[in-house]
């Protein structure tokens, strides 16, 4: 009866949780936009949907498992903000659940194991609210890793297969940090064959590598991708523009690479405690625990760089719950006044994830919005009855979203009125899902050199040759740009050089009437 009791118990625990990890999210997806983030997957799992693929049909360095992913959520549950949340919270689901799976897996208490979980929900997702690649790559990297202990612990094949596949979608979704991650899994794999000799891990691991690659090959085949395209668009040209940010070591500062991420130092310093200890001991009976252990504090320590060397806010505080749990598994297994010390894991938790909470997601501070108002948001209806709901605000009218509302209104008019194949620049790119047509853009996302090459690039004759074909081939002849946009389109006027116009509707909006080109 007690077993059925427990059993009972973690299955209401679940459902709470799957419940409140995505109404949370949904309830955050609605609150602020920062535009070019906030729509930047809803309109390429647009353009998915309608046959338009990434290398092939616009330039891309990132996400395009996001937006099949994106794609897939429009095609069950329509094209609306209601199911391109979703999807973000779905994810978050995903994190939640598998982090109360993996606590209770390695013997932690229901109590605890939810406690944990939930302040991972409350932290990963609803800091964007909608789909974003660095979520994304870190919820498939912290599943990969998951993958990885409970098949250490486990001794489960099905575990080693997962890990690939995981691996995979998170490099489909940014390059960085699963690269680094692969690295790591790989390598503390290769140990963990060797010493067991088990060789069946070995080739569960290998059908999932064959596996990944097969889905890989069948998406290229059925979506028409020439593997050159993809090539230099997601290895070639991203790591011509990695070399700077490796320069993050330097000069050294205290403050930025530990101060700021002290909570997440503090929240493995338990494990960092057993992995000497053990490394001093060297008993072969910890092997298992020592590697699992090792995986943990290296992954712990590659996210914080990673966030060191990317552009975007900070995110990796939602890993805090994650590290304290791990923690308190194993102080209660290996250490002597392991209540105080789990007390007090259990106090770093709940305090990292009020801040957090507070500073990051209610404030909206990922969405940039940390010094906006909220409280001048207006309803998104005054844009689009399909963006209802939706407190609409942003870094750009901070205080004055009616007008930015009728600037796009009046955007969308003058579109719509232009019956001609055209394309469309903006960060504001739900306008081409609405409109109900392609935008023609050829790059995913206008973010300086990051989303496109610069004249300066190698790249840039490539990314030159792309440009004029999708001009070309869909008979292009007008070139629509609506401000604000965080990247600058003078490198495609430069391209077009003398054969375009240029028309000015506002300070905001202007097209170029392509002739020749």
């Amino acid at each position: 009866m007690k077993i059925e009791n427990r059993y009972l118990l973690s299955a209401l625990l679940i459902i709470l949780l799957i419940i409140f990890s995505i109404t949370f999210n949904q309830y955050y997806g609605y609150i602020g936009i920062l535009p070019i983030d906030s729509f930047l997957v809803f309109n390429s799992g647009y353009d998915v949907l309608n046959g338009y693929y990434p290398f092939k049909d616009y330039w891309t360095i990132k996400e395009p498992f996001i937006d099949l992913i994106q794609a897939i959520f429009f095609k069950l549950f329509g094209v609306s903000w209601f199911s391109y949340v979703l999807h973000a919270s779905i994810f978050n689901c995903l994190i939640t659940i598998f982090t109360f799976f993996l606590l209770k897996t390695l013997n932690l208490k229901n109590g605890l194991s939810f406690f944990y979980s939930i302040c991972v929900a409350i932290l990963t997702y609803p800091t964007a609210g909608t789909p974003f690649s660095d979520h994304h790559t870190l919820i498939l990297c912290v599943l990969a890793l998951y993958s990885f202990i409970l098949a250490i612990n486990n001794k489960n094949n099905l575990f080693w297969f997962l890990i690939p596949i995981l691996l995979g979608f998170s490099f489909f979704s940014k390059q960085a940090p699963t690269v680094y991650v692969i690295f790591l899994i790989t390598i503390l794999s290769i140990i963990f064959f060797l010493k067991s000799k088990n060789i069946s891990n070995f080739m569960y691991a290998f059908t999932g590598v064959i596996t990944t690659l097969f889905l890989l090959f069948v998406l290229f085949f059925l979506g028409g991708i020439k593997f050159n395209d993809f090539l230099i668009q997601y290895f070639s040209y991203p790591m011509s523009l990695g070399g700077s940010r490796f320069e993050w070591l330097f000069p050294f500062d205290f403050k930025r690479i530990f101060w700021r991420y002290k909570l997440q130092y503090l929240s493995i310093l338990v494990l960092i405690y057993l992995f000497i200890k053990f490394s001093l001991e060297k008993k072969r009976e910890k092997f298992s625990d020592y590697l699992i252990i090792l995986s943990v504090i290296i992954f712990c320590l590659l996210t914080i760089m990673h966030q060191l060397m990317t552009i975007n806010a900070i995110f990796i505080y939602c890993l805090i719950p994650i590290f304290c749990g791990l923690s308190h598994i194993y102080s209660k297994k290996y250490l002597k006044k392991n209540q105080i010390i789990g007390n007090l894991l259990i106090a770093l938790t709940l305090c990292s994830t009020l801040y957090y909470y507070s500073q990051y997601v209610k404030n909206r501070t990922f969405m940039d919005l940390r010094n906006v108002n909220l409280e001048n948001s207006i309803d998104g209806k005054e844009i689009h009855p399909e963006l209802s709901k939706i407190k609409w605000i942003t870094m750009f009218y901070p205080t004055k979203p009616v007008r930015e509302a009728n600037n796009i209104k009046l955007v969308l008019k003058i579109l719509e009125e232009d019956k001609s194949k055209k394309m469309i620049i903006t960060d504001y790119q739900f306008i081409s899902v609405f409109l109900k047509e392609y935008d023609f853009s050829p790059t995913r996302f206008w973010y300086d050199f990051h989303g496109y090459p610069t004249e300066k690039n190698t790249y840039f004759n490539y990314w030159k040759e792309f440009v004029l074909k999708q001009i070309r081939k869909n008979d292009i002849k007008n070139i629509y740009v609506l401000k604000p946009l965080h990247g600058e389109t003078k490198p495609l006027e430069n391209i077009l050089k003398n054969c375009y116009k240029k028309y000015i509707f506002s300070e905001t909006f202007y097209k170029l009437i392509l002739n020749n080109c």
